[in-house]
């Protein structure tokens, strides 16, 4: 049997399976958390990418967003005002921080009756089966299917995408909305659920209740009780500049979402300066105590 991945050692996790992986978070029973890093953000230190100091604030898994498949590229990562592109990128990233690490692939519907004013981006962002193809060479442990704000990510577009990504990636799929993502379409939709579940999705994400106006407790937990009795896992995203916010709103959104029953809590991007990398510590504490963020953030990347 794998180790629960909060208390596994990289040499243990670099050996998992995607199967593998899944079962080390389900055994860790609601306690990982997940940082994602904008690539092309200047990281608070030079030349210590938002990765590394997201690593040492007690995350688990890292989500890249922003990250183009054919413009490889992560800020700092060669140091000072580096934004050198290389096919080695993601390889050279692991050797300092050895954890799970996906990126977000977004399924761009040219169709969606947008809300706002639709931003483009370019086509190694996007979800297509040139782009999963790339993501298992490069070897990428997930990918997440969702939208950043304004890109124009429905939900049939997704469902389309998990097909895509079961039959052309090797690593875990994960799908679903935190925020609109500028379409006018609900959030969070049991239906859309159901589909990416059918589809073959090994995760579904959902907005953090208290992250989107009037996504309420019994919307997520009608998507928790469904995709655990199908096998699938939940993760509960703060993806509204609220991971920005103050302690204690950090601190409530872990608690009530934890005890709606979400196997992993993501926190985003919106704030990767001291704040936002010092509510990574706040989240970890709150759902899951010092001592497993301590055994995180000091656990080395040699064991």
């Amino acid at each position: 049997m794998v180790k629960r991945l909060i208390s596994a050692n990289p040499s243990e996790i670099s050996q998992m399976t995607a199967s593998e992986l899944k079962q080390s978070i389900k055994a860790s029973d609601g306690r990982v958390i997940l940082s994602e890093n904008v690539v092309l953000h200047e990281p608070i230190v030079g030349d210590i990418t938002a990765t590394e100091l997201a690593r040492a604030f007690g995350a688990d898994m890292i989500l890249l967003n922003g990250f183009d498949m054919f413009q490889p590229q992560i800020s700092g990562l060669y140091g000072y005002g580096s934004n050198v592109v290389s096919e080695h990128t993601l390889e050279d990233l692991q050797k300092l921080v050895h954890m799970p690490i996906g990126l977000n692939l977004e399924p761009v519907d040219k169709a969606a009756n947008m809300t706002e004013g639709r931003i483009d981006i370019p086509k190694g962002r996007c979800a297509s089966v040139e782009t999963f193809k790339k993501a298992s060479e490069l070897g990428f442990d997930f990918v997440l299917l969702t939208g950043n704000p304004g890109v124009g990510v429905t939900n049939e577009a997704i469902i389309k995408a998990v097909s895509l990504a079961k039959e052309h990636f090797s690593g875990l799929v994960i799908a679903g909305k935190m925020h609109s993502a500028g379409v006018d379409e609900p959030v969070v939709s049991i239906e859309a659920i159901k589909a990416f579940i059918k589809a073959g999705a090994d995760m579904i994400l959902v907005p953090a209740v208290g992250t989107v106006p009037g996504v309420r407790d019994e919307h997520i937990i009608e998507v928790i009780d469904y995709a655990h009795k199908h096998g699938v896992l939940v993760i509960s995203a703060i993806g509204t500049s609220q991971e920005s916010s103050d302690e204690e709103t950090i601190r409530q959104i872990g608690l009530h979402n934890k005890m709606l029953g979400v196997d992993i809590q993501h926190i985003g991007d919106a704030n990767m300066g001291l704040v936002g990398i010092r509510n990574i510590q706040v989240l970890s504490d709150a759902i899951r105590g010092s001592r497993h963020t301590v055994s995180r953030m000091a656990r080395s990347v040699n064991r």
